[in-house]
């Protein structure tokens, strides 16, 4: 499939999306975020030769600068509840994906950067990032989630103060308060997250994606409700060929050959 403002590929079980509109330091529209839903259809189709999935942007500038404030100006309520929608059907399909996803972001990851970001498994950042939720600067607050998976992922608190105040935060910065998973140098950031996506690769791929499905939706539930889930969940695993063959390649000391199934 061609896509105007993604480039989409695939290498070594890894699919790489980038989002390509440097011109506008990849700014979010309704036709990009329509294409990223579009990118993991895509990915699905090729999920026979997919393991994972990095999210990335293009040049060194930006990973995505925030929605596109022109296309904003003109916007009514009808047309930004449309917008809005199109955010959170987009960031719920990268967040219930049912494949690791990492975030790389080698730039400014603002708005709806950061919360696309913030959709993903986590985020590696390159030290030159700057991230951040300043929309109440335009008179505006997140719209993609932003507000809900900040507040889930640092606490209320403090996700409350970065979006009052529109604080723009640096890698390190990021790092200290839970936002990012990894500072790495801007050359070897896409690397780096590359390097890890294949030690996830070489785990059991349904015990991975049943752990994503018990820890996205347990973290939201009351404790005894999540660690019922869990209960629920963990014994699929013991119909799967993966459990066989991982406990059999332990007891025989040789690295495992997951399949999947």
């Amino acid at each position: 499939m061609e896509f105007k403002n993604l480039l989409l590929n695939f290498e070594n079980r890894i699919a790489t999306v980038t989002i390509n509109r440097p011109k506008v330091m990849n700014a979010l529209n309704p036709e990009v975020l329509t294409e990223l839903m579009q990118a993991f259809t895509e990915i699905i189709r090729n999920r026979s030769e997919v393991g994972g999935v990095i999210i990335t942007g293009s040049g060194d500038k930006a990973f995505v600068a925030g929605a596109d404030i022109a296309a904003m100006q003109t916007m009514t309520a009808l047309h930004a509840e449309q917008f809005c929608r199109l955010g959170h059907r987009c960031t719920k399909i990268i967040e219930e994906f049912d494949m690791p996803v990492i975030a790389a972001v080698n730039g400014f990851a603002l708005g709806g950067g950061l919360e696309l970001a913030l959709s993903c498994d986590f985020i590696y950042a390159s030290k030159t990032a700057k991230l951040g939720l300043p929309e109440v600067n335009l008179g505006l607050f997140p719209g993609f989630g932003g507000t809900q998976r900040l507040a889930r992922l640092i606490g209320r608190n403090k996700a409350k103060e970065l979006i009052y105040t529109a604080a723009m935060l640096n890698a390190e910065q990021a790092f200290a308060i839970g936002i990012v998973n990894r500072v790495s140098e801007p050359e070897n950031l896409l690397e780096d997250a590359k390097k890890t996506m294949n030690i996830m690769l070489s785990k059991g791929p349904v015990a991975i994606r049943l752990t994503k499905k018990v820890i996205n939706e347990g973290t939201d539930l009351p404790r005894l409700s999540g660690l019922n889930l869990e209960e629920t969940q963990f014994p699929l695993v013991f119909a799967t060929e993966d459990r066989m063959e991982g406990v059999t390649a332990f007891l025989e000391k040789r690295p495992a050959k997951f399949t999947g199934k």
